[in-house]
Formats: structure tokens, sequence, C-alpha cells
């Protein structure tokens, strides 16, 4: 990614519902250069589902938790993609130290959330879990600095 995908990406950030033409002219750019960008973009991966904008909360899960889960070996991939079968699970993380995975959880209060941990528990190879429930996101996910840093950088 280089500067002026930097910079198509903030001006997208600014005004998601811009058209392609208006993005081109506001970054001096061919809107066949826009398109083509925004297309490999997309293409690597640097573009995420749309559906990451959503606020969980919008959908009745107010609750957020992370739960640490340790996995007994060699199995653990079998385990990941049964984890991808539990809605509520948004993230799952590989990770270091004494759990194998680190998930972000949403539920719709803190019974939904048992519920939802007892279906942690039946996934294979689980053989241990640690919940910690989010009070407050005190800084939602950003990604605005840095690009800010790379479209001038």
């Amino acid at each position: 990614m280089d500067s002026l995908d930097a910079r198509i990406l903030l001006a997208l950030d600014d005004d998601p519902d811009a058209t392609s033409l208006a993005l081109a002219q506001r970054l001096g750019v061919a809107r066949n250069t826009l398109h083509a960008r925004l297309q490999r973009m997309r293409a690597a991966g640097a573009l995420r589902d749309f559906s990451r904008r959503v606020d969980p909360a919008s959908l009745g899960r107010a609750l957020t938790a992370f739960v640490s889960v340790s996995l007994s070996q060699p199995q653990g991939r079998r385990s990941i993609t049964a984890l991808h079968d539990i809605p509520e699970v948004i993230e799952i993380h590989s990770t270091t130290g004494d759990a194998d995975l680190l998930l972000k959880v949403v539920a719709r209060d803190t019974q939904d959330l048992h519920r939802i941990v007892d279906a942690l528990f039946a996934v294979p190879d689980v053989v241990r879990t640690s919940t910690v429930i989010s009070l407050n996101e005190e800084m939602p996910l950003r990604i605005r600095a840095l690009l800010e840093q790379h479209a001038t950088g």
C-alpha cells in the first residue's frame, strides 16, 4: 500500500457514500485509477468486509467479552473451524502464553454469555476457558491514524 492508496481509504472513511467519480476528482486521479486501486486492495485483503462497521449492540449484542481458550494439542485446527460456527464469536486470535486462543465474543447479557461459554466447551479439544467482560470500550478499533501517517509518509 502506498500513500495514494492510504489517501483513497481516508477519503472513503470521510465519505463512504461518495461515488467513484467524486472520489477521483477529490483526489486528483483518474476514475479508472481509483477503481483499479480499490480492486487491488480488495484482492490483497487490505479492504475488509463492510459488515465490520456494524456495531454488535445494534443487533442486540451489547455485552462484549474476551475469552481465553486452552486447547488440547495437536488438534487445534479442528477447534478453530468449529469456533467459526458460533455466530457470537466475532474474532479469534492465536496467542502465546497460557491460552492458545483469544476470542472476542458478543452477547445479549451475562446469561447469554453463559450459554455461549457452554457452547465453547462443546467444541472439540477445548479444555479450559477464562472470560473477562468488557465494562466499556475506551477506544474502538482505529486504523485512521495509521492511514494518515502512511498517506503523508
